[in-house]
């Protein structure tokens, strides 16, 4: 039997759009269908299966699912995947299933969105299910299944970049309790065949989801119902418990602070505001919340006479056991260093997302950092090599690769491409993999191409006119950087840190090209001395922003010591490494500190590191604020929109692992 692709009726002739351009191109907007946006649908099937000892089931849906036998919950997937590479999850079911009559039941969602999640908003919709017992195929996804909406599900808003639909709850929902056998589904259809499936099904290269629940640390009374502290933000959902009146309504506010009131503080200052609904049965009514959001307060108020029974975290995160060594005595290095291994070990999920509350996203330039932390951290390099062949993936759309992946929201950043082919050698020096980098060397190839359009008589790069220039984030932590960024950050002409990125690009290469045996491409010394031509400055001593600049900023002079620019001349590079020590971190962002704290380290500067990453106004300024999982910006106050939770932040496990190549 080969299992079909099933969707519910209503999906079942649509035609699916083209959610894949150029950033800046011109392209035919996708046409939003809303009644087929925030859809929740659920399928049944009971089935006798015969004794047997082993049991594997093969499971995935578009956007997303959660599966259930016999009323027990399993797991959730798969992750975020294109089509035409779509992942399926493998799992063991075994414990789940019995000799006679068993029940499966599957929660999809189908969001509708256009965003950095998934692969949404273009119409396709699916699930996929195929049973083995002892190896003989037993069960598969047709239209015996049942399939029907989920009603308890409305939507009241959206949040972030049209991330998610806040939830309404009703449990008075015909369809609560579908997953329990003896739940009667007479009224379900039968589901449909999905006509324009073009899915190319591979496994999941990746383990699953642990999940698991958490008790709040403290449960304290406010106005009008209860505080849950969960003691540190982590990724999930809540489970509770309500005792009320049909129809009353509790509000659920989840924040990742309190405000001055020591009340939740609900409106995000990452441009979140988790303020949802759950409408009571009458009887003791469990929430039963679907999208997953980071926080670490959740307010509960409660209608008159209503009583919270139980309530917790619903933990979700990528499996984490740490290997790593971190040879050090000093007490601030440690506290920094345990606050960027519990950002990683909450924070990854199925990708490497840059913010787990407000985008979801997978980016290049996060997962340069965020991805070398977890595989350090683990010593597992499965989810980094996964990152990478999903931003391969993206070379279908522009050969210079998207910044992000496995989702229908375009965006093009040149500095994050110009650093996958270091990301590809990292990996290597990693686990020597070599057919992993003859896999991917292709598509390195194809943005070294790619990027040579733009590379002027001198092989430097000139007006990256169709990605985003980014140099730093936020704008307000570039240091003065003295060259015009639009603030569609797509500038003309030459400047410093994307040719820096370029000649760091090159060397990528060229020691890519080596493992496989292969020439190298011959322009990197090149570059590099019109680099120094073009952007060092005798009378400062220093490298400047741009032609015709006197001004220095420290982005400008931490990369060229990072890669090596130069710096056979052992005076300048004595002085490139005193200026980033004179600035300090605080004068950029956690992003590029990254490479401020690499450029020191590899060039045996490790105590200077040591000082910069415990400059009180960084690392210690986030943990001094109350942070359990790394911020967005060094404080609170430095961006409009600073997530508290966001991984792209944990370079110190990189660079001062023992033993760890840290760029």
């Amino acid at each position: 039997m080969q299992p079909l692709f099933i969707c519910h009726p209503d999906f079942a002739a649509v035609v699916p759009q083209n959610p894949f351009h150029k950033q800046f191109g011109e392209h035919a907007p996708m046409v939003q269908a809303p009644a087929l946006q925030n859809r929740h649908i659920l399928y049944r099937r009971k089935a006798v299966l015969p004794a047997f000892e082993k049991a594997v089931l093969r499971v995935s849906a578009d956007d997303y699912y959660k599966l259930y036998i016999g009323g027990r919950f399993v797991t959730m997937g798969p992750a975020p995947s294109y089509p035409q590479n779509y992942f399926y999850n493998e799992i063991d079911v075994t414990e789940y299933l019995g000799e006679g009559e068993n029940t499966f039941a599957l929660h999809t969602l189908y969001q509708g969105l256009v965003n950095r999640v998934w692969v949404s908003g273009e119409g396709r919709h699916m699930m996929y299910f195929d049973l083995y017992l002892d190896g003989k195929q037993v069960l598969v996804s047709d239209t015996d299944w049942l399939c029907a909406d989920h009603t308890a599900y409305t939507a009241t808003g959206k949040v972030g970049y049209d991330t998610a639909f806040l939830e309404r709850y009703d449990s008075r929902a015909p369809e609560v309790g579908f997953a329990q056998p003896d739940f009667d589904d007479s009224a379900w259809q039968h589901a449909a065949i999905f006509a324009s499936a073009d899915y190319v099904m591979h496994r999941q290269p990746t383990a699953q989801l642990d999940v698991y629940r958490t008790q709040p640390a403290r449960v304290s009374p406010v106005e009008g119902g209860v505080l849950l502290d969960f003691g540190r933000e982590a990724v999930g959902y809540l489970a509770l418990s309500v005792k009320g009146l049909a129809g009353d309504v509790v509000r659920v506010r989840c924040a990742e602070e309190l405000d001055g009131q020591g009340r939740a503080r609900y409106a995000m200052r990452c441009n979140c505001t988790y303020e949802e609904q759950w409408v009571l049965s009458g009887g003791r009514d469990t929430l039963d919340q679907f999208d997953y959001k980071a926080f670490r307060y959740a307010e509960v108020l409660l209608p008159e006479g209503a009583k919270l029974i139980d309530a917790a975290m619903i933990v979700r995160h990528y499996p984490c056991v740490e290997r790593a060594e971190y040879p050090t005595e000093n007490a601030a290095l440690t506290r920094v260093l345990r606050l960027c291994a519990d950002t990683v070990k909450y924070g990854v999920q199925e990708v490497f997302p840059d913010c787990p509350t407000r985008e979801k996203g997978q980016y290049l330039g996060d997962v340069a950092i965020s991805a070398r932390a977890q595989a350090t951290l683990t010593g597992d390099t499965a989810m980094i090599k996964k990152a990478i062949r999903d931003f391969c993936a993206t070379s279908c759309i522009c050969p210079g690769l998207m910044a992000v992946s496995t989702s229908s929201y375009m965006q093009e950043i040149a500095d994050y491409s110009l650093q996958f082919p270091a990301l590809v050698c990292w990996v290597y020096a990693m686990d020597g993999d070599v057919a992993f980098v003859r896999e991917v060397e292709p598509y390195a190839t194809g943005l070294y191409q790619y990027f040579l359009r733009y590379a002027n008589a001198d092989g430097l790069l000139d007006g990256v006119s169709d990605k985003w220039n980014l140099v730093d984030w936020p704008a307000n932590l570039r240091d003065g950087y003295d060259f015009e960024l639009p603030s569609d950050g797509v500038p003309s002409g030459v400047h410093n840190v994307i040719n820096a990125f370029w000649c760091g690009c090159l060397g990528a290469m060229d020691e890519l090209y080596a493992i496989l045996g292969k020439p190298a491409t011959g322009m990197t010394e090149r570059v590099k001395d019109a680099f120094v031509k073009t952007f060092y400055s005798p009378e400062l001593g220093l490298y400047v922003d741009a032609p015709g600049s006197s001004h220095v900023s420290v982005h400008s002079n931490l990369l060229p010591l990072l890669f090596d620019i130069g710096t056979r001349d052992k005076d300048l590079c004595t002085r490139l490494g005193d200026f980033i020590v004179q600035k300090g971190l605080s004068a950029m962002g956690v992003y590029m500190a990254y490479f401020a704290l690499a450029a020191l380290v590899g060039h045996d500067r490790y105590e200077d590191a040591v000082r910069l990453a415990t400059d009180p106004a960084c690392w210690l300024l986030m943990l001094d604020e109350g942070a359990t999982t790394t911020f967005e910006a060094w404080g609170k106050e430095q961006k409009w929109n600073t997530s508290l939770f966001h991984p792209w932040a944990s370079a110190p496990l990189i660079v001062f692992a023992e033993n760890i190549r840290v760029y």
